[in-house]
């Protein structure tokens, strides 16, 4: 029943952020790219704030009730990380969202992006080898895919991309960074809290960057509220929370294979909400890169030990 639960929440996760990508387009009909990320972080950050308490009373009562080897990791290396990995989250999701936003303003269609975002579950493995990860022989069979995929998708008469896939793509190599360093740092560290600081340093970020570039109004902000709601209550807020508590019982592989739905539901949503329609090239393209990111969750095995 757990499991059956488990896949619900991560169907609901794929779900709530490939229909994100809807609320990121249509939210730039009032604001800009960096008042609306601005925006979404700050509602995102304080959302998760109540679970960031939570967790925190939870570990005090752990730390009244046990060693003081508990009263160290609470005060000491514990807090430590999960501060340090909630700043250098915050400035490369900061990068990285700022660059999809203006993916999303140039390129005009929701799907592309949604697909081109997915390309950091390739990158990842790949980024890993220069680390000395070991890898398989199959992350270079979905490269070539991908790469195949990308030319379809992107590449147009003249063998030009747009400028919208550049900052899509450069999209998705920063968020590579982000989940790398995640993955590092997260076991150090309380995952909410960092998620929390990530939100809020990455909505102050693009608050500068709006009061330098842009003009904020708070009336444009006001009458973009459901696309900005929508994407820091749901896609930040309640999805990041279902993710968590529904890989606690599927296991990695299965969780990454559920999760790449998100680039479906993006295509999905700008068709039935914002009428967007891809050319053959452009479809044929998303599926060839679809299935690179399937057979990308199978690079790695999944380990036990270090499920949620």
């Amino acid at each position: 029943m757990k499991k059956w639960l488990g896949l619900i929440m991560l169907f609901m996760t794929a779900f709530i952020w490939g229909t994100a990508f809807v609320a990121q387009s249509v939210g730039m009909d009032y604001v800009g790219p960096f008042t609306f990320n601005f925006s979404r972080y700050i509602v995102g950050s304080l959302v998760l704030i109540p679970f960031v308490i939570f967790n925190f009373s939870r570990r005090k009562k752990k730390e009244a009730t046990e060693e003081t080897t508990v009263k160290k990791g609470l005060f000491g290396s514990y807090t430590k990380a999960t501060i340090f990995g909630g700043i250098v989250c915050g400035v490369l999701l900061c990068v990285a969202s700022s660059l999809q936003q203006f993916g999303i303003l140039y390129s005009k269609a929701v799907g592309k992006a949604g697909f081109l975002t997915a390309l950091y579950i390739i990158m990842v493995p790949v980024l890993g080898i220069f680390l000395g990860k070991k890898t398989k022989a199959l992350i270079w069979i979905c490269v070539a895919l991908a790469t195949l995929g990308l030319y379809l998708l992107c590449v147009k008469e003249g063998f030009r991309f747009e400028i919208g896939d550049i900052f899509l793509i450069l999209c998705a190599l920063v968020f590579s960074f982000h989940i790398m360093f995640i993955d590092f740092v997260s076991p150090k560290g309380d995952g909410v809290t960092i998620s929390c600081i990530q939100f809020a340093v990455s909505g102050v970020l693009c608050l500068i960057c709006a009061l330098f570039t842009e003009k904020i109004v708070i009336m444009e902000i006001l009458k973009g509220y459901i696309p900005i709601l929508y994407a820091g209550v749901m896609s930040c807020g309640v999805a990041y929370t279902l993710q968590i508590l529904g890989q606690k019982y599927v296991e990695p592989t299965k969780a990454s294979l559920i999760l790449c739905l998100e680039s479906v539901f993006a295509t999905l949503g700008g068709w039935v909400i914002l009428s967007q329609v891809m050319t053959l090239k452009e479809t044929i393209g998303c599926i060839i890169v679809f299935i690179a990111i399937i057979l990308a969750q199978f690079v790695q095995k999944p380990n036990p030990e270090k499920e949620n």
